[in-house]
């Protein structure tokens, strides 16, 4: 039996390109049974769950590294007018980048023992982690929000709950799970006051593609000449303004890690994350899940042709998730929106204070002493630009008409995303990929167990 440090010490000195040559899925975990014809297999052995150090492995992962540099340039060279050098939602760095460093992703962690969210700790040190420090935070990090695997009961696991074959594999005995689910509501507010910092002549004209491709409560600033009348933006081209591709590199992180440490490791597609989270549609068959709470706008005429909710009995069709809370009630996930404030003109300006009020990210000089060299962060502080008064106004006039039009915020895309892919760690069937594939191990797998096996358990 190992405590891992043979496994950390593997993993450490594993060369990135080796792993990223040799990744491949692995679906079938220990004790599982594939029905595949004359390729039929049933697995004599139990399944094994990951490890607390395996896990907590993988918890590092998706957490906290440092912190970032605001390495942008604060004039423009053409005219050495200033420019919006201070766009970051929080300096802390990750193990993926991020638009504006909005660092939205938030984690779900499950396994045998329960279903657990992440909580976002304080950067952890530079230096590599040993197994102590590891599972120390790992336990820091977990908030138990189910004390049982989130899933579906017997017999439901079928459309709309897994997609075809993923049913057989995905979410077994003995595979540990991460599930993200993106804040959007943040970095769409952000993202907004961004756009607004556009030199003269570039700041766009916003409009509604879901209400005529009227001005979205930009008539002022179009008057005022502001905004650029005749350069237009739908509020539906901003998507989701990027952010939900933080959650796309933190998997693929997460998918290099586990092949680096000999697991199997498997990105696919989820359970219904409307299903996941507990959605009014499907509450009634499935049950609260993981219950985030939920916004119903209330149905108005204009939803006929607006969103094609013809009835206010399909009102549920736009409902979106907002928070989740604790078992005990503490907030874990809340969207820049109500119910979380009263209004969007609140808070547009909570995230105006997070950034630049007594207590925000750019009033805080010792983050700064700690990024830059000398005095230089000082002088960051006192040189880069920050938002116009027009622009905050502005942004909070736009979020302001989007709760107010269509009931919610935002409209056209959810305050929580999530992105329907989740990653499976487990420990690999090794005889399945022995018997019927010709590279269908690496090192790293043969080696686990005699690195790995029984590490950080209690």
């Amino acid at each position: 039996m190992t405590d891992g440090s043979d496994g950390l010490r593997d993993l450490f000195a594993r060369p990135l390109l080796e792993t990223v040559w040799h990744r491949r899925t692995h679906r079938v975990g220990r004790g599982a049974t594939v029905s595949a014809g004359s390729m039929t297999y049933r697995s004599p052995h139990v399944p094994q769950p990951l490890s607390e150090l395996e896990e907590a492995v993988l918890i590092a992962v998706t957490g906290s590294t440092g912190l970032t540099m605001p390495d942008r340039p604060f004039e423009d060279p053409r005219t050495g007018t200033p420019i919006m050098a201070k766009p970051n939602l929080t300096m802390t760095g990750r193990t993926a980048g991020s638009p504006d460093n909005a660092q939205g992703t938030h984690f779900f962690l499950i396994n045998d023992t329960g279903t657990y969210f992440l909580r976002r700790l304080s950067p952890a040190p530079r230096e590599p982690f040993d197994a102590g420090t590891l599972v120390a935070r790992a336990r820091r990090a977990k908030v138990r929000v189910l004390d049982h695997r989130l899933d579906v009961a017997e017999g439901l696991r079928d459309f709309p709950a897994y997609l075809d074959s993923n049913r057989f594999l995905s979410n077994l005995p003995g595979s540990t799970l991460l599930l993200p689910v993106v804040d959007l509501s943040h970095q769409y507010i952000n993202a907004l006051m961004y756009l607004l910092t556009q030199p003269d002549g570039a700041r766009p004209t916003f409009v509604d593609d879901r209400n005529f491709y009227r001005p979205a409560g930009v008539r002022k600033w179009i008057a005022n000449g502001f905004l650029n009348k005749d350069l237009k933006l739908p509020l539906g081209a901003l998507g989701p303004m990027r952010t939900q591709i933080e959650a796309d590199l933190l998997l693929q992180n997460l998918m290099l890690t586990a092949e680096a440490m000999g697991l199997g490791a498997w990105i696919h597609a989820s359970l219904n994350p409307q299903i996941a989270l507990g959605d009014p549609k499907f509450s009634r068959t499935y049950g609260k899940m993981l219950g985030f709470t939920f916004v119903t706008p209330r149905w108005r005429l204009a939803d006929i042709w607006r969103w094609q909710v013809p009835l206010p009995r399909y009102a549920t069709l736009r409902a979106h998730p907002v928070g989740l809370n604790s078992p005990d009630g503490e907030p874990l996930i809340a969207a820049a929106c109500p119910p979380a404030h009263a209004s969007m003109a609140d808070a547009v300006a909570a995230l105006v204070r997070s950034k630049f009020g007594p207590d925000g990210i750019y009033t805080d000089k010792d983050v700064f002493t700690r990024i830059y060299k000398d005095d230089y962060g000082q002088r960051y502080l006192a040189e880069a630009r920050e938002y116009d008064e027009r622009v905050v106004d502005c942004a909070r006039d736009i979020c302001t008409y989007i709760h107010t039009t269509h009931g919610r915020f935002p409209a056209h895309t959810d305050a929580l995303h999530v992105p329907g892919i989740w990653l499976q760690a487990h420990h690999v069937e090794d005889e399945y990929y022995e018997r019927y594939f010709r590279h269908g191990l690496t090192d790293a797998h043969r080696r686990h167990a005699e690195l790995w096996d029984g590490a950080g358990t209690e």
